[in-house]
């Protein structure tokens, strides 16, 4: 058994044991769905003893997927390292974040994308946009999003030259969890789930859905599927959100408006907000886990996103602060949305060669930076950041 094939193996069995257990499993997306069967393992404890082991004799992409894998596993047993450390771990980017007057920039083009709608800045804002997003019954919801696939899909294999099949489902649940929607999937099957809680639908979030979630995620893990399905790839071939492919994964799907759809006055006023949000939640994933006062954050929240409700913020604070899946995994939104973004605004050879090259293989943040050195720094180039407090009433 090769090196790659015995990680997997190890993996595929925690993943087991996660699952017979009732918790997430570990595994999100299966590019080789015709691997071994193999027995749930017996502890978690177990499954790090057999990563440490399989770590000693792994190079290149292999090391640093059981970097992440060791890394996120030892939070899920009690360690607590530095968020720089954890998140370099997993995510394989840094996490210097970004500087007050960079987030101020970017708050400025989304007020602007706003006013260009009539939607002004204010507790108002997010439901106005919905408004005029055009908002959809729930029952409209999956054809919208499979028309909308359709039509965008020859514009995004045209830009990744990706010719792989895939067979998309989409089905509707109710959980307490902060997503709206998620993919997951095995080989050319893909799995699109809605959690009706979270989400309004709108025709323009039908748009964002389908470019996000199923040309994006979806299309995306299947094109590596169907390569990892006729050569011997050197990557493991089990895709998680705790591991370094997700800072591309999640970057490309939230910019690929920008791409495809430049001009959707009001796809992209919802992406200037929705980059903008992602930098401030990027502010308080560092402070919080730098010690700063749980109230002081969620006053910045407040200050710099007046639209978000007690609840959303609650939410937010304790995904980036206590919990080791989202203390990892949220990091790669801001991370990768605001790469993606900048290149966009790059030579369109540049990005051509980039998004080919994401539909071949799970690109790292080091992959990205070999193949755009020009691009900004991953996670952010750092800088002083204050926070914010609401005005008095």
């Amino acid at each position: 058994m090769s090196l790659r094939d015995a990680i997997e193996t190890t993996l595929r069995a925690w993943n087991a044991y996660e699952i017979e257990r009732g918790d997430s499993p570990t595994i999100d997306f299966d590019c080789f769905p015709d691997g071994p069967e193999v027995e749930p393992a017996s502890d978690r404890l177990t499954v790090y003893r057999q990563l440490a082991q399989l770590r000693t004799s792994a190079e290149g992409p292999l090391a640093s997927r059981l970097d992440a894998d060791l890394a996120y596993l030892g939070a899920l047993l009690g360690e607590r390292p530095p968020l720089s450390d954890y998140i370099r771990a997993t995510q394989g980017c840094g996490s210097a974040g970004w500087p007050d007057d960079y987030v101020a920039e970017r708050a400025e083009l989304a007020r602007r994308a706003l006013a260009d709608l009539g939607i002004g800045w204010g507790p108002n804002t997010n439901a106005d946009l919905r408004q005029a997003e055009g908002l959809l019954d729930v029952n409209e919801a999956p054809d919208a999003i499979r028309q909308a696939a359709q039509d965008l899909e020859p514009a995004v294999r045209e830009a990744t030259g990706s010719t792989a099949p895939y067979t998309l489902t989409i089905e509707t649940t109710e959980v307490d969890a902060y997503w709206a929607y998620w993919l997951d999937g095995a080989g050319d099957h893909v799995r699109l789930r809605l959690n009706l809680p979270n989400v309004e639908f709108t025709q323009a979030g039908a748009r964002q859905f389908a470019l996000h979630e199923v040309l994006g995620h979806g299309l995306q893990s299947a094109s590596l599927a169907a390569r990892a399905a006729v050569e011997d790839v050197p990557w493991v071939r089990l895709l998680s959100i705790h591991a370094p492919q997700q800072v591309m994964l999640e970057g490309l799907a939230q910019a690929w408006p920008l791409f495809i759809l430049p001009d959707d006055k009001v796809l992209i006023a919802r992406l200037r907000l929705s980059h903008y949000t992602q930098l401030v939640l990027a502010q308080v994933h560092r402070a919080i886990n730098a010690g700063t006062p749980v109230i002081e954050c969620a006053d910045h929240l407040r200050a710099c996103l007046p639209w978000e409700s007690d609840k959303t913020i609650a939410g937010d604070l304790a995904d980036r602060g206590a919990d080791p899946t989202h203390r990892s995994y949220m990091w790669a939104y801001p991370a990768g949305f605001d790469w993606f973004t900048a290149l966009a605004e790059a030579d369109v050879k540049v990005s051509r060669e980039v998004l080919n090259a994401a539909y071949r293989d799970p690109l790292t943040p080091a992959d990205l930076t070999e193949l755009w050195p020009e691009g900004p720094p991953i996670g952010g180039p750092g800088g002083p950041v204050r926070l914010r407090k609401p005005p008095i009433p």
